[in-house]
C-alpha cells in the first residue's frame, strides 16, 4: 500500500482565486476549483498537491499555517518560482503577501527557502544537505549561535523583531568580534529583516555596511547566497 499526505490549508474565502493565481505562477496546475457553496481549491505540481478551504473571517496577516516540501532540487525550484512570480507580478515579491524568501543553507543541515501565498500560508521548500537526519544542536560559538537563532526566529517562528534583537545584541558586543564572514551574514540578515519590517533607511545603512566588509576570494565563495541576497536587497 502507498500512502500520500495532502496538506489542507486555510484560505480567506475572498482570496481563493488570487491563491490559485499565485500557485499557477509557480507552475502548479489547478485540478479543482469552486467558489460556491463554499470556496475550495486543489493545485498540483508534480508530486506536490495542496488543497485550500475557504474561511470568511480568516486573517492572512495572523496566519501560522503551512507545510514543508522536501525536494532533490531546491535551487532549481527557487529559480523557477522566482521567474514565475516575476512574470506574473512584474517583480519578485519579497515583502508582504505574497512573498518568496532567499535560499539559505541552514545550520541544522537543510538548504531551504520559504514562500508565503496571498492568504498567509507559508510553504517551506528544503533539501537535506547531510545524510544525518537528526536535528543538529545549536552552535556554541557566540556569532555562529546568533546566526543560527536569528534564522530560526526569522523563518521558523516568523518573529522578525526577535531575530533583530538577537543580531543587534551580538553586533554591539565590545569584548568579542565576528569574523568577516560572520559579520557580513549578520548584517545581510539584519538588513533583510529591517527592510521586511519597513525600516527603509536603517536597512540601507546595514546593507551598505555589509557590502563594505572585505573578504578573500575563498570567503566570498562561502557566502555566495548571502552576496546574491545582498545585491537583490540593494537593488
Amino acid at each position: 500500500m502507498t500512502e500520500k499526505t495532502i496538506p489542507l490549508l486555510p484560505c480567506r474565502t475572498q482570496l481563493i482565486r488570487p491563491v490559485v493565481d499565485f500557485y499557477t505562477a509557480l507552475g502548479f496546475g489547478t485540478t479543482y476549483l469552486q467558489t460556491s457553496p463554499y470556496a475550495y481549491a486543489v493545485v498540483e505540481r508534480g508530486a506536490i498537491e495542496l488543497q485550500f478551504y475557504g474561511m470568511k473571517e480568516y486573517d492572512p496577516a495572523a496566519s501560522h499555517s503551512g507545510c514543508y516540501v522536501l525536494t532533490e532540487d531546491v535551487d532549481g525550484l527557487h529559480t523557477a518560482f522566482r521567474a514565475g512570480l516575476k512574470a506574473a507580478y512584474g517583480r519578485i515579491p519579497t515583502r508582504g503577501l505574497p512573498r518568496i524568501g532567499p535560499l539559505k543553507d541552514m545550520s541544522y543541515g537543510v538548504r531551504q527557502f520559504l514562500m508565503t501565498d496571498p492568504t498567509g500560508n507559508t510553504i517551506r521548500i528544503g533539501q537535506p544537505t547531510s545524510d544525518d537526519p537528526s536535528h543538529r544542536p545549536a552552535p556554541k560559538e557566540t556569532f555562529a549561535r546568533a546566526l543560527h537563532m536569528a534564522d530560526l526566529f526569522a523563518d521558523s517562528k516568523q518573529d522578525l523583531p526577535g531575530a533583530a534583537r538577537i543580531i543587534d545584541r551580538v553586533l554591539n558586543l565590545e569584548d568579542e568580534h565576528p569574523t568577516p564572514v560572520q559579520r557580513l551574514r549578520l548584517l545581510v540578515l539584519r538588513g533583510d529583516i529591517a527592510q521586511r519590517l519597513g525600516g527603509t533607511e536603517p536597512a540601507r545603512e546595514l546593507l551598505e555596511e555589509a557590502a563594505a566588509v572585505e573578504l578573500t576570494d575563498e570567503e566570498r565563495r562561502s557566502v555566495d547566497d548571502d552576496l546574491v541576497r545582498l545585491r537583490e536587497l540593494l537593488g
